[in-house]
């Protein structure tokens, strides 16, 4: 048997809507995008939604529209896809790391403290929060939100993992000014690429607009370009993915909640291993990818590897990224700088995980890892 690490739920809707597209003359700016924004919009509960081509881009449009300028600092998580904090360097911010709680892999609150109140003691207050709700886990928001408002803080969400989940019954998306959902194909939904910004400020929503389409006026005229813009859009092709995915988020939030159920229940008879596990605030979890700590007296890498001869998929989430190259090149990042982060993502590694994964599937991944790490005890 051979297990991928994920993979998309694509049903013939998608396909259907992405012939619609075809067939329509609209395979860019059309009604499908405008379907896809409403549809995410209600189902987040805010006001607007604006579909852009990546994740990524979203989170560079709201270093935009707090107006962030070089040198500002923004307090982020190391523990994150790169993304969260290139989004910051593309404005020429300077991304300000805090090290993370061990449970939820979400950023520390007593250590996001110190950090702001040591950069208003430099002279170099913070600028904004960049929320990372990493893994389909929230952040804790109420303490994080009473941090903003003592230090006078923008709140951006990074949710691009985390569809669906809940802080204490209220939606991820809703806190800060605006947040950010993306749709890479092992994610809880799916556009094939692509991401949505969700936002309750109608300022925020017309500016969005304008940097996805090159800077262009309100009404989008052609060629008359009011400020400097992005190629940023979502094509109608990936709306209409999006759209059929969205016709039925529940059953895909459902389907992998049910995956992620049948993993804990067979990894807790597994020593030297443990399941991921959400805090009490965290009312509804959104699984995004499964992944597992291992015992720090294993070598990682040798358990992936026999994981991977036997067929089972299994990679590493995620490297620090204080200790990319990059960062380390460029801001003098060195190991031990976020110690937390640091042996947490030494030890974790992702199993497959989607939501059309059977439970006998389930069943060989976890009776594998079993066997490779009794042989390797």
């Amino acid at each position: 048997m051979r297990i991928p690490l994920s993979g998309p739920d694509i049903t013939a809707r998608e396909i259907e809507l992405v012939n619609q597209v075809l067939t329509s003359g609209y395979l860019s700016i059309g009604p499908m995008i405008n379907r896809f924004e409403e549809l995410m919009a209600a189902f987040v509960g805010r006001k607007y939604a604006v579909g852009v081509s990546s994740g990524t881009a979203g989170l560079h449009l709201c270093m935009r529209a707090i107006d962030l300028q070089p040198g500002d600092r923004v307090v982020t998580s190391p523990f994150s896809f790169v993304a969260s904090a290139n989004s910051i360097l593309f404005e020429r911010g300077v991304p300000e790391f805090v090290d993370i709680e061990p449970q939820t892999l979400n950023m520390d609150v007593e250590c996001t403290r110190r950090k702001l109140e040591e950069l208003r003691a430099a002279g170099t207050p913070a600028r904004a929060l960049l929320a990372v709700q990493i893994f389909g886990q929230a952040c804790d928001m109420d303490p994080l939100l009473a941090l903003a408002r003592e230090y006078e803080l923008e709140i951006i969400e990074d949710a691009c993992e985390s569809l669906g989940a809940e802080y204490n019954g209220r939606p991820v998306g809703t806190f800060g000014r605006a947040a950010v959902f993306a749709f890479y194909p092992n994610k809880q939904m799916t556009t094939g690429e692509g991401g949505i910004l969700v936002t309750d400020d109608e300022g925020y929503d017309e500016l969005f607009r304008s940097l996805r389409n090159q800077g262009r006026d309100k009404a989008g005229t052609w060629l008359n370009h009011v400020r400097l813009g992005y190629n940023y859009r979502m094509d109608e092709l990936s709306a209409a993915v999006g759209v059929g995915q969205m016709e039925r988020i529940q059953e895909l939030l459902d389907k992998r909640a049910r995956v992620a159920g049948w993993y804990a229940e067979r990894l807790a008879n597994i020593a030297g291993v443990s399941a991921p596990t959400p805090a009490p605030y965290t009312t509804r979890m959104s699984w995004f990818v499964y992944v597992v700590r291992l015992d720090e007296r294993y070598n990682r890498a040798e358990i992936m590897a026999d994981l991977e001869q036997r067929g089972v998929a299994a990679r590493p989430y995620f490297k620090p990224i204080h200790l990319q190259p990059y960062y380390m090149e460029t801001f003098g990042y060195r190991p031990g700088d976020f110690p937390v982060t640091e042996r947490i993502s030494e030890t974790t590694v992702a199993l497959p995980f989607a939501g059309t994964l059977q439970e006998e599937q389930v069943d060989y991944v976890c009776a594998t890892l079993d066997a490779v790490l009794r042989a390797r005890d």
